[in-house]
C-alpha cells in the first residue's frame, strides 16, 4: 500500500496532544483508497497556527474557531477533534479584585487578535479599551507584574492565576453559555479542501481512532504530553485534558453543530462577511 504523508500542525497544550498522540506517533494509519495516511506534526502557539492557516501552510490544522473566516475558502471544519464544551471558556483577570466596568477603558492583554478569546471580549461588549496581543504564555506574568491591569487566560493559565496573585474579572465562557445558550466552541479542527473528500474522511477517522486510543491507553501518550506542557504539574495536566477534551472531541453532534455554527456566525460577522455554505466537512460521500 502507498503510503502518503500529510502536514498536521496543533498546539502543544495537553488536550492536543493527547487527542493526537497516536495519530502523531504513527500508532494509528488511516487509509484514504489506496494510500496509508501518516502525519508529519508541528507544534505552535495558537495565534501562529492561526496565522498558518490564513496563508495555506498545513494541511490540517488546529485553529481557533475566530480564525476560520481568514481561511474558509482553503479550509472545511472537521466534526472531530476540536475543543468544545461547557465549563472551558478564556477567563480575564485582574491583578485585584475588580469587576468588568472598573475595566470598561482599560489596555487588557489578549492571546492573539484571531483568537476566540477575544472574539468574545469583543462580542460581551462590555471592554472597549486597548487591546495588548501577546502569546497566551506571557499573559498572566504580563497581569501579574502590573504591565497590563488585565488579561485573557487561556489553556493551562485558567486553572493556576490565582497561584500568581490575580483574580477572576468574568468568565467569557459562562457568558457565552448564558446569552447563547449553548456550548462554547473554542477550537477546530480544519483539513484542506484540496485534499478531496475521501482523504478528509480517512483524516477525521483517524484522529477519533486516536483519541479513542488515548482514552483506553493514557500512560501511552503521558511523556509526550508532559514534554510539551507549560504547566508540568501533573494534576493540572489532568485537569487541563479533562476540560477540554470532551464528547465533543470525539463527534459534535447535533448540539456541538449547532454552538459551532453560532460562534462561526458571530465570527464572519466580525469579519464583515457572510458565513459561506459547507463550512463542515461532510461525514458520509
Amino acid at each position: 500500500m502507498a503510503m502518503r504523508t500529510l502536514t498536521l500542525a496543533i498546539s502543544p497544550c495537553p488536550n492536543d496532544t493527547a487527542i493526537f498522540h497516536a495519530l502523531a506517533h504513527g500508532l494509528v494509519r488511516p487509509r484514504a483508497g489506496d494510500e496509508e495516511l501518516s502525519f508529519a506534526v508541528t507544534l505552535a502557539d495558537v495565534e501562529q497556527l492561526n496565522a498558518l492557516a490564513a496563508r495555506g501552510g498545513a494541511d490540517v490544522v488546529k485553529i481557533s474557531v475566530a480564525a476560520y473566516p481568514a481561511c474558509a475558502e482553503e479550509y472545511v471544519a472537521l466534526r472531530c477533534g476540536g475543543a468544545l464544551g461547557r465549563g472551558v471558556g478564556p477567563l480575564l483577570v485582574a491583578g485585584q479584585d475588580v469587576g468588568p466596568e472598573a475595566l470598561a477603558h482599560a489596555p487588557i492583554a489578549i492571546p492573539g487578535r484571531m483568537t476566540t478569546a477575544n472574539l468574545l471580549l469583543g462580542l460581551s461588549g462590555l471592554f472597549r479599551g486597548e487591546r495588548r496581543v501577546m502569546r497566551y504564555d506571557e499573559v498572566m506574568d504580563a497581569v501579574a507584574s502590573g504591565a497590563v491591569p488585565a488579561g485573557v487566560l487561556i489553556h493551562e493559565g485558567r486553572f493556576t492565576f490565582a497561584a500568581h496573585g490575580l483574580s477572576r474579572v468574568m468568565d467569557l465562557g459562562a457568558w457565552w453559555e448564558e446569552a447563547y445558550g449553548a456550548p462554547l466552541p473554542l477550537g477546530l479542527i480544519a483539513a484542506r479542501r484540496s485534499l478531496g473528500g475521501e482523504t478528509i474522511r480517512a483524516v477525521a477517522q483517524g484522529i477519533r481512532a486516536s483519541l479513542a486510543r488515548y482514552r483506553a491507553q493514557p500512560g501511552e501518550a503521558a511523556a509526550w504530553i508532559a514534554a510539551n506542557a507549560q504547566e508540568l504539574a501533573p494534576d493540572v495536566v489532568a485537569q487541563h485534558i479533562a476540560t477540554f477534551v470532551t464528547e465533543f472531541s470525539m463527534d459534535l453532534g447535533q448540539e456541538g453543530e449547532r454552538a459551532l455554527l453560532a460562534l462561526l456566525a458571530e465570527a464572519f460577522r466580525a469579519a464583515g462577511r457572510a458565513m459561506p455554505d459547507g463550512v463542515l466537512a461532510a461525514e458520509k460521500e
